[in-house]
């Protein structure tokens, strides 16, 4: 969840938004942003999938090979 944490963040950050202004334009909680930017483990699939498509990108599976492959790039 470390990737997704600091993607969010990021991309956040470029915006020039506050969790606040994100999270109201993703139309979550803010404690959906601040958990996901924490890196948190028990986050609802739906609420996370609902702040990434606000950048154009949803969690989805891949194989494990493929996630290896790439990471070592």
């Amino acid at each position: 969840m470390n990737h997704i944490a600091e993607f969010v963040k990021a991309r956040r950050k470029q915006l020039g938004l506050t969790q606040e202004e994100f999270a109201d334009k993703a139309g979550v909680a803010l404690t959906v942003i601040r958990k996901i930017e924490q890196g948190k483990e028990n986050l609802s699939l739906l609420k996370v999938n609902q702040v990434l498509s606000m950048f154009g990108h949803v969690l989805t599976p891949i194989h494990e090979i493929d996630a290896t492959r790439d990471s070592e790039v």
